[in-house]
């Protein structure tokens, strides 16, 4: 099982679970523990995960930390944990920060078995920098962010590795962070740069004020303008084949020879959201369209790599994903709901590609039933 499906199994869980897990303790058990095994490190080998770790610091005697990671013998990572209800952004991370000046450890993580917060010393050798250089949130997570996590599996982890992009990733993604807090609300000073550029007249408060709405439009429209950018990349690209390629080969058992299957203007632009979705990790000249009676399949070269499936049918819309041979159906409300699970769609992609996973017999089994139900 690949790294994405095991956190995925982990991340199944935690919404039934969570409202009896009032305790610290308990959150270690049911989240943090797994999430530690996920990573590849036995939490019942002292050799390579000690819980409530104890050194002695300075004047401090018996100072304790959740868990400490080894790898090779050495401390590699130090853990503390809160209560999965807790709130990391009014949490310390005290017993990290104290361990760091006291030890050779490189990597502090501050978790609630939800949000998995990773510290190093970037800033300042030996003392644990006040903020982290990356963040997990195992509720919703970027799939780029699994990259980052593997290197910290105990197959993986280097420690040269992970301090090369460190400081790259800190960086980053407080940029992102503020970024995205600035195009969701403009502060005076982001507003103010761009009047300043564009408006010759003074910047009173009434032209401030004028300037935030343009600025909070401009955004939207910016970033429409870009989705549709990828929108008309993907329907240039193969678009005019869209009906050719689904032809009788490889089609699915449930349409039978000589039946006429239309598809749709909503399925074909259901199709090229979902090109543009995946334009940014494959080439969309392996992504096609295999449509049926009971549902209309997007594919990655064939039938047996299924990306997604489309059922619409009247008002009704759904829209089912896959995982691990796993079939998972939504419904959505409109087309543009698709890029709410972008994340999802550019992840089959992957384990297609990076694994083989043989879907060949669920496919069938599939099709030969639902031809059944129809006949």
């Amino acid at each position: 099982m690949d790294l994405i499906d095991k956190i995925r199994e982990i991340a199944s869980k935690i919404p039934t679970q969570r409202e009896y897990i009032q305790t610290e303790e308990a959150t270690k058990n049911a989240f943090i523990m797994p999430f530690i095994s996920m990573l590849g490190y036995d939490v019942f080998n002292p050799m390579e995960v000690i819980p409530e770790y104890t050194a002695d610091i300075g004047t401090k005697k018996g100072e304790k930390v959740d868990y400490a990671v080894k790898k090779d013998n050495k401390i590699i990572i130090l853990i503390e944990c809160k209560w999965c209800g807790s709130d990391l952004n009014k949490e310390h991370a005290s017993q990290l920060y104290r361990y760091f000046s006291a030890t050779e450890v490189r990597f502090g993580l501050l978790t609630n078995g939800i949000v998995y917060k990773f510290y190093s010393d970037i800033d300042e050798t030996n003392k644990m920098d006040s903020k982290p250089f990356f963040e997990f949130n195992i509720l919703n997570f970027e799939e780029h962010q699994i990259y980052e996590l593997k290197k910290f599996t105990n197959s993986a982890f280097s420690l040269d590795a992970i301090l090369n992009t460190a400081r790259a990733l800190k960086y980053t993604g407080a940029v992102k962070k503020i970024l995205d807090e600035e195009l969701e609300r403009p502060s005076e000073q982001f507003v103010r740069f761009f009047a300043a550029k564009i408006y010759d007249g003074k910047l009173t408060k009434s032209v401030m004020d004028q300037f935030t709405e343009i600025v909070k439009e401009a955004r939207t429209q910016f970033v429409n303008e870009k989705i549709n950018d990828r929108l008309k990349s993907a329907l240039n690209v193969g678009a005019s084949s869209a009906q050719e390629e689904t032809s009788d080969e490889d089609m699915p058992d449930d349409k039978p020879s000589g039946d006429s299957i239309k598809t749709t203007e909503e399925k074909l632009e259901a199709y090229n959201i979902i090109k543009a979705i995946l334009s940014e990790v494959v080439d969309i000249n392996r992504v096609i369209i295999r449509d049926a009676k009971s549902y209309c399949s997007i594919l990655l070269d064939n039938n047996r790599k299924p990306i997604c499936r489309l059922r619409f049918k009247g008002s009704k819309k759904y829209i089912s994903l896959f995982s691990n041979k796993n079939e998972d159906k939504i419904t959505i409300e409109n087309l543009n709901d698709i890029f709410n699970y972008s994340d999802r769609i550019k992840a089959v992609i992957n384990e297609y590609d990076n694994q083989p996973i043989a879907t060949e017999e669920m496919e069938t089994n599939e099709h030969r039933a639902s031809a059944q139900k129809n006949s």
